[in-house]
């Protein structure tokens, strides 16, 4: 975790005494720019996810959290706790057990050092989904109970932004191309797609890794499957499929396979939870369109709030629609 020395002494300025280390060398810094710093070890993290070889590992281990326990206090530093970090695409939630008990040994180097450790971060791998939270608390739970109960007063923290933020945000990407790969395409029936040899139909988006879809060169299973945004029947054939982003290049591909119906170039595909998969550059930002049904812009113009209409990207939609809208906005990049 790599901090400039003018971003130590802002924090220092304005008492800002939490800080994250994994290094020697930041360690040092803080010691120069902010010795009264409280500062959280990061510990790494088990890789666990399908294409390891994309995410880079951050933290130290516990070898090196004994070193750093060590150098802070020769500079007289003081280490209130532990951080670790397990990315939302790991889908072997034993990691976060693994990650806890690795936390309680650093707790225990640190308090045999004479540190005052009381502050267990457990990271933010929380995908925005309620199965995978669910899942989450069944196995971290327990282990929290065992290794830091209530009796040792330590305070567990979390960072969920990506597990709020998903959900805000719904992505409309439009079809520029597709290509059909192997033999001739047939339709299947709903959940009779198995054989090898089956078709698959390559569908090219208007967006891609290198633009709202980033995050996926960091963890594959972070994009979820989208669904049509023309209405379709329950008796439509699906197909294997693949979505890729418009560059024509190798890494460009946002998902390797999902069903779908046949769709055209023109039609729309919707990303649900996409509210933490944008790119966050000033190059890119999707603008953000605003929709309300007439009868919710009637009802609160009865209560006397006034709102500006003149607002951009704002549109009303009919009253009929508002049962099928689940978000009231809709990003679509430019």
């Amino acid at each position: 975790m790599c901090k400039q020395l003018s971003h130590i002494k802002h924090a220092a300025k304005h008492n800002i005494p939490l800080m994250l280390c994994d290094n020697e060398a930041e360690l040092r810094k803080i010691a120069r720019c902010h010795p009264k710093a409280k500062v959280l070890l990061l510990l790494t993290s088990e890789i666990c996810c399908e294409r390891e070889e994309t995410i880079i590992p951050f933290g130290s281990t516990l070898k090196d959290c004994r070193h750093l326990l060590e150098c802070a206090k020769e500079l007289n530093i003081h280490v209130t706790g532990v951080k670790f970090n397990i990315p939302s695409c790991c889908q072997d939630t034993q990691s976060f057990s693994r990650a806890v008990s690795d936390a309680r040994c650093v707790f225990d180097m640190g308090e045999e050092l004479g540190f005052e450790m009381n502050i267990l971060d457990i990271g933010g791998g929380f995908d925005g989904s309620e199965a995978q939270l669910e899942k989450v608390n069944r196995t971290l739970k327990p282990m929290l109970d065992m290794y830091f109960p209530l009796s040792t007063g330590v305070s567990i923290i979390a960072e969920p932004g990506a597990y709020y933020v998903s959900a805000a945000f719904t992505l409309a990407v439009n079809i520029i191309a597709k290509k059909a790969v192997g033999r001739d395409f047939i339709g299947q029936p709903h959940n009779a797609l198995s054989a090898n040899d089956e078709p698959e139909i390559l569908y090219y988006m208007n967006e891609g890794v290198y633009g709202s879809f980033a995050n996926k060169l960091l963890c594959e299973d972070s994009i979820p499957v989208p669904s049509p945004h023309k209405e379709v029947a329950a008796e439509e054939p699906l197909f294997s499929s693949s979505l890729w982003g418009p560059s024509d290049d190798d890494l460009d591909q946002v998902l390797e396979r999902c069903l779908l119906p046949e769709l055209t170039v023109g039609d729309w595909l919707l990303f649900s939870n996409a509210g933490a998969t944008f790119t966050n550059t000033d190059e890119h930002k999707p603008p953000i369109f605003y929709t309300i049904t007439e009868c919710d812009w009637n009802e609160i113009h009865n209560c006397g709030v006034t709102l500006d209409t003149r607002m951009k990207n704002f549109s009303l939609v009919p009253c009929c629609l508002q049962s099928s809208m689940s978000k009231t906005s809709i990003s679509t990049p430019a």
